[in-house]
Formats: C-alpha cells, structure tokens, sequence
C-alpha cells in the first residue's frame, strides 16, 4: 500500500513537471517570436538608416553643402599646384 501511495506521489510530481515545463516552453516560444519581431524591425530601421547615410553622403550633396554654408568654390586652373612625389 505504501509503494503504490508513493508510486502515484511520483507519478503526481512528474505530471505537474511535465505541465510546468510545457508553460516554460510555451512562454519561451512566445519571448523567441517577440525577440524576431524585434529584430526584423531593427534590420528595417537599420537599412533605412544605410540608405540615408548614403543620400546624405552623395558627392553632389557634399559639394551642395560646401558650397552654400562653407562658401567655398573650386579653385581657378590656375591656383591649382600639383605636387610629385
């Protein structure tokens, strides 16, 4: 009487780790598939922010900003000096 009393205690203790294991999965799947959201959101914002980096970075629009807030021009042929190694 007393093996079977303790054989279903056993039997009782496993089903609620199986339960509590099974929620733990289930939580963890939920946090995994929050974490990818995540994510692919982030490689979104991050390709977007590459692609206006190099708008931003474009030669015209480096010449663009020299030219109209630094007030700087290209040299005459003339002021130009080349150097040879």
């Amino acid at each position: 009487m007393i093996v079977k009393a303790i054989l279903a205690l056993l039997v009782l203790i496993s089903a609620v780790g199986v339960v509590y294991a099974k929620h733990e999965s289930r939580q963890l799947f939920i946090e995994l598939q929050t974490l990818q959201e995540v994510r692919d959101q982030l490689n979104v914002r991050w390709g977007r922010l590459q692609l206006e980096q190099s708008t931003w970075a474009t030669h015209g629009r480096i010449e663009d900003v020299a030219r109209e807030k630094l007030g700087m021009k290209l040299p005459s042929a003339a002021a130009v000096v080349i150097v040879k190694p």
